[in-house]
């Protein structure tokens, strides 16, 4: 197997796993941080560290010449920066550096694009109508790659479901505890665990055909309380209880977009076959 360099911008929950698993291919890794700190673990682990912050143009002028580059970008809400600031503008700038020798841009998205489905199946035709700041950002970036002369046509745009795995299971110090989660009745939540997440990059990274967005979930929605009642079972904790969240509430604005994600295409066309097929195969991976 040939192997390729990659730089993963952002690599924070989904990237430093991506990047061992390239690692261990035999491919170089560039992450890219913010940090020196980091920069330094980075190192460490073995990858060659690029010291860079996509909101600031001239730290990305020196950006090296990799195959494959993933946008992976988090929002980290102390920075003094908007989400649209990150997602978009963030992204702009990048693509503004990189070396026309890129074999393929692979931007990681959210469902979160998408609007109230009012339960129903959401697909990759589905018109994106988000209703939170994180969601319209995307979108305006996803747009931006969609439309670049050089970019669009060796783009990949991820939407990615709910992220979960070790260390990032929701609620889930309030259920060992016992308080009250605050969740509405009904409403799907969905869900991809975090190795299935670097299996869709990684798949989409080295795709030869390909379409141009694919929704990234296990798909097996799930009601969002029987997903807690599953916590609680496997730490043999008390069934949980629930209140009705506050009415602005992230909580609250997360369900008011009720929604299946459909993963159908993903799987057709990349092969993409999840590790973790519903949220209880993967919750028994963690919490066993």
């Amino acid at each position: 197997m040939v192997s390729r360099t990659r730089m993963i911008v952002g690599c924070g929950y989904v990237g430093k796993p991506l990047a061992s698993q390239w690692q261990q291919m035999g491919d170089t890794v560039f992450p890219t941080t913010r940090s020196s700190d980091r920069a330094r673990q980075f190192e460490q682990a073995g990858w060659r560290s690029v010291i860079a912050d996509v909101t600031d143009p001239q730290s990305l002028r020196d950006l090296p010449e990799t195959d494959t580059v993933v946008f992976a970008v988090g929002y980290d809400s102390s920075s003094g920066n908007s989400r649209e600031d990150v997602y978009a503008n963030g992204l702009r700038n990048v693509l503004d550096h990189l070396s026309e020798h890129t074999r393929r841009v692979v931007m990681v998205s959210t469902t979160g694009v998408y609007g109230d489905a009012g339960g129903q199946t959401v697909d990759e035709t589905t018109p994106c109508d988000p209703a939170r700041a994180g969601g319209k950002a995307f979108v305006q970036a996803e747009q931006y790659l969609q439309s670049h002369p050089i970019w669009s046509t060796r783009s990949i745009i991820l939407r990615m479901a709910g992220i979960y795995g070790p260390n990032r299971v929701p609620r889930l110090a309030d259920i060992q505890a016992g308080n009250p989660i605050p969740t509405p009745a009904g409403g799907a939540l969905n869900l991809i665990h975090v190795d299935d997440a670097v299996q869709a990059i990684q798949r989409a990274a080295d795709s030869e055909t390909f379409s141009p967005v694919y929704i990234v979930s296990d798909g097996h929605p799930v009601d969002r309380r029987d997903y807690y009642r599953e916590v609680a079972r496997l730490l043999d904790a008390p069934e949980p209880t629930f209140e009705l969240p506050e009415p602005n509430s992230p909580a609250a604005k997360r369900a008011q977009a009720d929604r299946k994600m459909s993963n159908t295409r993903i799987v057709k066309e990349l092969g993409f076959t999840p590790k973790f097929p519903s949220y209880q195969e993967g919750l028994a991976s963690i919490l066993r």
